[in-house]
């Protein structure tokens, strides 16, 4: 079973210096329709408006990975780490325990355009941590960019679940196998894709369930996440 969850319904914020795509219910955003997929809890389309961001804020007991689409990012929490995220790396940080963190735009000219997407954790009160990498061999493959044993050198998060990204060329075609038990979600970042008999475009998410195979393609070219989850 394939669930579409077009770009054009999701739930929108505008804050003025943020404007904020929500797949699932997030802030004043509320769809008791979409609270998330299996421990995919968040995943936030956010446009920063150049020297603005999120000023220090806490989490507790959440997975958070950042993907930075454009721009620069400066992150800094109260364990004591402090960097930019550029364009194309991504970030995690597990926020255990407790964890207070700043987000801000690096560039008084430029916006930042980036993913964010919270993972609900196997277990609570764990201890918190960062990481940030960088992958440029995600050409024509899905490349493993989280996952728990931090497989291929991915960052490692604390949930039975594997975040994979894809740059797919025109005309290029994937093949994802899911074990069984398994499901997915794909997001199309950015392009197009063609899953099954499903067209999909930049924003577009889906929530696939029951299916051993994913055969994906692209006219135009795509940046794709697959999130492969218990």
């Amino acid at each position: 079973m394939i669930q579409l969850r077009p770009s054009e319904e999701r739930g929108h914020a505008d804050h003025g210096w943020l404007q904020a795509r929500h797949s699932f219910s997030f802030g004043q955003y509320h769809d008791p329709r979409h609270l998330g997929f299996r421990s995919l809890r968040v995943l936030n389309e956010d446009r920063i408006a150049p020297e603005a961001g999120f000023p220090p804020h806490p989490h507790r007991d959440m997975e958070i990975l950042t993907h930075v689409l454009a721009g620069r990012l400066e992150h800094r929490d109260s364990m004591g780490h402090g960097s930019v995220i550029e364009a194309g790396e991504f970030q995690r940080m597990s926020a255990g325990t407790g964890v207070t963190h700043s987000e801000l735009n690096a560039s008084d000219s430029d916006p930042v355009h980036m993913l964010q997407i919270w993972i609900r954790p196997d277990e609570a009160g764990l201890t918190p941590s960062y990481e940030q990498g960088r992958f440029d061999d995600r050409r024509g493959r899905f490349r493993v960019v989280a996952s728990p044993d931090g497989r291929e050198g991915s960052l490692t998060i604390r949930q039975d679940a594997v975040v994979a990204s894809a740059l797919l060329d025109a005309g290029a075609s994937l093949r994802h196998e899911l074990a069984p038990d398994r499901h997915a979600w794909l997001q199309v970042v950015t392009g197009d894709a063609r899953l099954d008999e499903h067209e999909l475009s930049a924003g577009d998410g889906a929530a696939i369930s029951d299916v051993s195979t994913l055969d994906i393609t692209t006219r135009a070219g795509a940046e794709l996440l697959l999130f492969d989850l218990a």
